[in-house]
């Protein structure tokens, strides 16, 4: 373009060659060409997110999901995760995971799904929650795992028909079909029939492209904090309680939800102790540096009950659906007396691992934890010091 458009000017040239033109032309030309120069320099760069998505991620891997075709749910024991180590440091912890692998299931299928329908009824507006921006992300994972995965992967446990999917552990009936505007009654559907929390984060429009809030839920074992509450809040808004999540974990955990592509799922496991052992808890489970201060202040001393103490773990997944895009936060929650890991052998991992809590990079995880308040006591008991 530049040589052509010198040729026009030459050619004017040819007509007009008094100083004054000639001056004007080499100007113009010169003018021109650091234009052009200018340009090449700040055309903008292709950034990650125009990048081809990573071609062996597709939407393909919702439809090949891998059958457990000799699955005898009654003698599947309940997954051991035990996911503490001895300092303890907050990162993202992610490993890939199929998703063929996505929900795990156990013979205590039947009844956590009679809790987890007794909660609904009785705490439904705690439990389960849906913006009608969500609507459509909410349906399509649940036509997915009515028509699609749950039948495929489980066909011991769910049998499939042409309108309805047979929950051969509760002989509840699903239907595979809900009617647009009632996404509540297809969470409330998935609550009652399996054991895993859903939670739907959606970009919001209003922020960066990386910002995702939280626009419907499932969740029947909150562990100390009201989920109803996290609704409407960005991924940084609802660890806002959590020590260091924004100097640790905030850009890369949005970078993370925003770059992770349909087809991959991925997983990780946490860890804390719960006094109560109750998997309905909204509260006690967790600690702010003000709780703190009022108790000491008060001087406060908690009766820690080991009978009912238990180590708390969560399975986590993620993954992106394909139709909506919508993030899916996925986890099934696993509650083990510490008895069983003194007995197994695993007590005094877990003791170091409650005093690594205060040796790693975020200190005060130790009151968030509550480890102030059941520590030495726990500590004791699983290192055979004192019994129940």
């Amino acid at each position: 373009m530049m040589r052509a458009t010198s040729d026009k000017m030459m050619d004017l040239l040819a007509f007009n060659t008094t100083p004054i033109a000639l001056a004007l032309l080499i100007i113009s030309i010169g003018v021109y060409v650091l234009r052009r120069r200018r340009m090449n320099k700040t055309s903008p760069q292709p950034t990650p997110s125009t990048k081809k998505a990573d071609p062996q991620y597709t939407e393909d891997a919702y439809y090949a999901i891998e059958p457990l075709n000799n699955l005898v749910l009654a003698n599947t024991l309940p997954l051991k995760i035990r996911p503490f180590k001895p300092t303890y440091h907050m990162t993202m912890a992610i490993e890939n995971n199929p998703l063929s692998d996505l929900i795990a299931m156990d013979n205590s299928l039947a009844s956590r799904c009679q809790t987890r329908k007794n909660l609904i009824e009785t705490e439904r507006h705690e439990v389960l929650a849906c913006n009608p921006i969500a609507q459509p992300a909410v349906l399509e994972l649940y036509t997915w795992l009515t028509s699609t995965y749950l039948p495929t992967r489980f066909p011991t446990v769910y049998t499939l028909t042409p309108t309805h999917l047979l929950n051969n552990e509760t002989h509840d009936s699903i239907p595979l079909h809900i009617a647009p505007a009632d996404a509540e009654t297809a969470l409330e559907i998935l609550g009652s029939n399996i054991d895993t929390e859903f939670f739907f984060m959606l970009p919001c429009p209003s922020e960066p492209s990386t910002k995702y809030r939280l626009e419907a839920f499932l969740n029947c074992t909150p562990s100390g904090f009201n989920t109803r509450s996290k609704l409407n809040l960005l991924l940084s808004q609802i660890h806002t309680p959590v020590p260091g999540y924004a100097q640790k974990l905030e850009k890369s955990m949005d970078r993370y939800f925003a770059s992770l592509p349909v087809g991959k799922c991925v997983k990780r496991a946490n860890w804390g102790i719960s006094t109560t052992g109750d998997l309905f808890c909204l509260a006690g489970n967790h600690m702010s540096p003000e709780e703190l201060e009022a108790r000491e202040k008060r001087q406060v001393v908690e009766e820690v009950d080991l009978e009912t103490t238990v180590l708390r773990c969560e399975r986590q997944t993620l993954h992106r659906l394909p139709r909506t895009r919508a993030l899916v936060f996925a986890f099934k929650t696993y509650q083990y007396p510490i008895r069983e890991l003194r007995d197994e052998g695993s007590g005094e991992e877990l003791a170091a691992a409650i005093d690594g809590l205060g040796k790693g990079n975020v200190p005060d995880i130790t009151v968030y934890k509550r480890q102030l308040v059941w520590g030495d006591k726990v500590k004791a008991f699983l290192r055979g010091e004192i019994d129940a």
